[in-house]
């Protein structure tokens, strides 16, 4: 017989994790929302998730429709999640930092048809209702916890803006039984954005399977006796992905919008077993003046992604937070690639670590070939947690996606026992904070300000951000504007976070090759050895 289309009949879908965790854990605290006091069961959230979901069925949202939701680390961001997993409808969870113009772009570009939002984004919320169009349903979540059963200390709620539907009272007007819904793993779940760049080209669609694999696939050792702090923000699939691997677990998550003093606090009084940082994070809980005074001794792991972690702050981290610390490396197309363990982080201190359960990682050369152990080459890679496309964007696509592995634009080195190494960048980024910036995004704002000739953003080492973005521009005979006056144009076309810090004028070219490409390499050089000359004078 023969068994070539042979294969399992269930289905990896997203809202089984949660029914599957309310039924094994009911009464078990499963969420602690820290900025808003609320502790909910897995029960509570299992409910609150299918109210929601009849909620929206209810408004006439059917299978394959979006909904946008723009929610810090809260209760409401899991609960949206959850909701769109057990409907098939597909949400684009908005990064906050962005400026209301490219949240525009965004909403747009999927063709939203409802827009969930947070009170806190009342400006931007503002913006999306002048400008888009085809939204027709926006609901309001307020500030506090109103209405919620199973919480202590809550405070009236805002009341909702005009045309907005208010988020509590849905919930209290809809049943609390599984919604009925037709789903394949294969169902669109969720957009993510690999960064924070305008428009459609680095949005991607997540199905069911994607999601469920990379939980399952996360060696982080999680337990569930263990508690983990998320302070990655739930928007991206980082953040959401330790929500979705505690629940898998039955562990309690506490949720927490990053502060350095709060989360020190945070780990202290509600006993945290684990979290995940980028090295910026951890440099400024390193640096904060809570550090001394709070208990940490609950912590058993530190996890790092999203940024090359420098020495000083892993051996500090060691040292200062926690004796056993993680990296992971991968991209939010394809999802964890390689994990380092405490044992491996002995075994070779500046490695990634080694590739994760069903990736798999090539190096190539720039002909496409195989690199020998050793050899620095581009990192290929392709997972069951790896997307195949970017959305609408075929160009963008074919570029990344080709014969059947995702091209990451990461250089690195594989030694002889299989452990990888990150060796730089082939793409032109800036990562600073642990967000990505795209220097010709912000190059091609800054084109636009009168009198400047030519420009290059650059990354510039920087001891707490990892890199700060560094616009070098040379002008004409015109008056110089000022650092204040380009950061201030910027903010109007720009995320915060892709605003440049620092402004560096010259009268000389930027230095280009013979075809006309800007060497970046020499203006990074050069800048960061006059920034370190003068910080060794003014240290004298």
């Amino acid at each position: 017989m023969s068994t070539s289309n042979v294969r399992g009949l269930g289905q990896m879908l997203v809202g089984n994790v949660l029914a599957t965790a309310a039924a094994r854990y009911p009464e078990r605290e499963a969420i602690h929302c820290s900025g808003t006091g609320r502790r909910l069961s897995f029960r509570l959230i299992n409910e609150r998730t299918n109210r929601l979901a009849h909620a929206l069925t209810g408004l006439g949202l059917r299978k394959g429709e979006v909904v946008g939701f723009m929610c810090s680390n809260r209760a409401e961001a899991v609960e949206i999640y959850f909701a769109l997993a057990k409907t098939g409808l597909v949400g684009l969870p908005v990064n906050y930092r962005l400026a209301p113009r490219e949240v525009v772009t965004l909403l747009e570009a999927v063709r939203a048809r409802t827009l969930i939002g947070e009170a806190r984004f009342a400006e931007t919320l503002r913006w999306v209702r002048r400008e888009v169009r085809g939204i027709e349903h926006f609901i309001h979540i307020g500030a506090s916890a109103h209405g919620i059963e199973g919480h202590a200390g809550a405070s009236p709620e805002r009341e909702a803006p005009a045309g907005y539907l208010e988020y509590e009272a849905l919930l209290r007007e809809m049943p609390a039984h599984e919604p009925e819904s037709e789903l394949c793993e294969t169902d669109p779940y969720y957009f993510n954005l690999t960064s924070g760049t305008t428009g459609v080209p680095k949005t991607y669609l997540l199905n069911h399977y994607n999601s469920c694999s990379v939980w399952a696939a996360t060696p982080f050792g999680v337990r569930s006796e263990d508690v983990i702090l998320t302070v990655f923000p739930v928007f991206g699939r980082v953040g959401f992905s330790w929500v979705g691997k505690a629940f898998m677990c039955g562990a309690r998550t506490v949720l927490a919008d990053f502060a350095a003093g709060q989360v020190l606090r945070l780990i202290g009084a509600e006993r945290v077993s684990f979290t995940m940082l980028v090295p910026t994070m951890a440099a400024m809980l390193l640096g904060a003046a809570e550090l001394g005074a709070c208990d940490l001794s609950s912590l058993r792991g530190v996890a790092f992604a999203g940024a090359m972690l420098p020495p000083r702050i892993r051996d500090e981290t060691m040292a200062r937070l926690c004796p056993n610390l993680y990296e992971g490396y991968g991209l939010q197309e394809v999802g964890w690639l390689a994990i380092s363990t405490p044992a491996e982080r002995r075994r070779r201190p500046d490695s990634v670590g080694l590739p994760v359960l069903f990736s798999e990682v090539r190096l190539i050369d720039a002909a496409g070939h195989r690199v020998a152990a050793g050899e620095i080459g581009e990192i290929i890679a392709r997972a069951p947690c790896a997307t195949t496309e970017y959305f609408e964007s075929p160009a963008r696509s074919a570029e990344a996606f080709r014969d059947g592995w995702f091209h990451t634009g990461d250089l690195g080195r594989l030694d002889a026992d299989g452990y990888l190494f990150i060796c730089g960048r082939v793409k032109d980024m800036i990562i600073s904070g642990g967000q990505n910036v795209h220097s010709a995004e912000v190059e091609a704002v800054l084109l636009e300000l009168p009198g400047v000739v030519e420009c290059a953003v650059v990354g510039l080492p920087h001891a707490i951000w990892g890199e700060s973005v560094a616009a070098v521009v040379v002008r004409d005979e015109s008056p110089a504007v000022g650092l204040e006056a380009v950061q201030a144009f910027c903010r109007e076309h720009l995320a915060g976070f892709k605003v440049p810090r620092q402004l560096i004028e010259r009268r000389e070219p930027l230095p280009r090759t013979p075809t006309g490409k800007v060497q970046k390499f020499l203006l990074i050089e050069q800048y960061a050895r006059e920034e370190r000359a003068d910080t060794r004078a003014q240290a004298r």
